[in-house]
């Protein structure tokens, strides 16, 4: 796994960065420690110390006496194991590895075995070979144990470097007797074995992964230390006891639960006692929920079951309890009762023409407003004031008449019908009804006749 800073090389391969494990990135490998005082020379007449530390598979690592070799992070060495040897990756020299001792609790006696050699290419051979196995040796491992019906499980082998030794991890939650499963793996697979029980957290920081937050697992980055996390941790946090959201890959409690858990038991010692039960105007009240950021209490009325929580400031909350313990009256004012939902309502903002920007349908509205056609009706609908006469309105000048109509020569008759007779869908305006009756009356007695 190449980092952060590694370059993109032939093949969409990382390129690396050039210094030899030692980068400061931390993503390189498990548990790895920046040696940050790589370069910085000793004072006159003091010598490098002569402890290394050598990293194996899955970030175990051991302390190793260096026997004058000039070593640096990154190299591939060969360490004694008696019997054997194995081989490995220098991960940290100088004075850096006192207080990896110091933290780790390890004694600089005569007990730390001592680094052979740098690997030939023979061990790396040798040593890569071995490695191939151990997917194939754990599934068969695996089999044998469930074939013995015993109660473990194998999640891990580790060859040693020239191949003549095997390490199974296994996790169990009571003793197991192993005995002849060892028997059996020995004659499986030709080395010698060795059982070595870790537990849930240490298992998950050996073989990795990504959490629930989307980052690399703890336990296999920089935490070596596992703390007991128990579930009121997750109480003072307001935190929903889900099971299934708080066990983490290896089935226990997340350890980070524990990273702020100091922080909010200082801030629950401000807020006012939860088992309190208030009295109010409306019925007793009994406590919700806290949000501690906010300092705000949510309270439910025991009278009204199914009611939505209501808000109280801490401030309001203490004065209240105090008024009870006197025995006094309690004035809240009735917006108090209402839920967040309905406080939002109440002060939700409507939508506002900053901009002077009409309503947004105002393409769905026709300009001319017609009204509809009533069939078995000629008359039109609307407006119909100047269609079918050619006579202008208003006040403007009269239209010149055509000079090919003859004008009459008689006396002006007085004009009682329609201009248009023929225009059926411009009926004229109605006349007075004293004009229609003198049109259809005959000729009056009074005047001579022509017989």
């Amino acid at each position: 796994m190449g980092c952060s800073s590694c370059s993109s090389g032939k093949n969409g391969l990382p390129a690396g960065c050039n210094n030899n494990g030692a980068c400061g990135t931390c993503g390189c490998d498990k548990m790895n420690v920046f040696d940050w005082l790589t370069g910085i020379p000793l004072p006159a007449g003091q010598k490098p110390f002569d402890i290394v530390e050598v990293r194996f598979k899955n970030g175990r690592k051991t302390f190793f006496r260096n026997s004058q070799l000039e070593l640096y992070t990154g190299d591939v060495v060969a360490v004694d194991m008696a019997p054997g040897h194995d081989v490995g990756i220098i991960s940290l020299t100088g004075e850096l590895v006192k207080i990896q001792l110091k933290r780790k609790e390890v004694k600089d006696n005569y007990e730390l075995k001592k680094v052979l050699r740098k690997a030939t290419q023979e061990d790396i051979t040798k040593w890569q070979s071995v490695r191939s196995l151990e997917n194939e040796t754990m599934m068969g491992a695996r089999e044998i144990a469930k074939s013995l019906q015993l109660q473990m499980k194998i999640s891990d082998v580790e060859y040693q470097g020239d191949g003549a030794k095997a390490t199974f991890y296994y996790t169990a939650e009571d003793r197991v007797d192993f005995r002849e499963l060892i028997r059996k793996l020995a004659e499986r697979f030709k080395v010698k074995v060795e059982m070595k029980q870790i537990g849930y957290r240490a298992e998950a920081g050996r073989l990795g992964g990504i959490g629930s937050c989307g980052r690399e697992l703890c336990c296999s980055t920089w935490l070596t230390d596992f703390r007991a996390v128990s579930t009121s941790a997750a109480r003072y946090q307001q935190l929903s006891l889900n099971p299934t959201k708080l066990a983490g890959q290896c089935g226990k409690l997340k350890c980070c639960l524990n990273y702020e858990l100091d922080q909010y038991v200082e801030a629950v010692k401000d807020l006012p006692p939860t088992h309190v039960k208030l009295r109010l105007p409306k019925g007793t009240a009994s406590h919700f929920k806290t949000d501690i950021f906010k300092k705000v209490i949510y309270y439910t009325l025991e009278n009204e079951p199914g009611s939505a929580p209501f808000a109280l400031s801490t401030q309001m909350v203490f004065d209240i309890i105090e008024k009870n313990k006197k025995g006094q009256d309690v004035f809240i004012n009735e917006s108090v009762y209402l839920s967040d939902k309905e406080k939002e309502k109440e002060d939700e903002v409507g939508f506002a023409q900053v901009v002077g920007q009409d309503s947004l349908t105002r393409f769905d509205r026709s300009k001319n407003k017609k009204k509809p056609f009533v069939k078995g009706n000629n008359k039109p609908q609307g407006n119909t004031k100047n269609q079918g006469n050619n006579k202008p309105q208003g006040n403007g000048p009269k239209p010149q008449q055509s000079a090919t109509k003859p004008q009459p020569s008689g006396p002006k008759k007085e004009n009682t019908g329609p201009v248009n007779d023929g225009a059926k869908s411009n009926p004229p305006k109605k006349k007075p009804t004293h004009f229609k009756k003198e049109s259809n009356k005959p000729t009056p007695p009074s005047q001579p006749s022509n017989e």
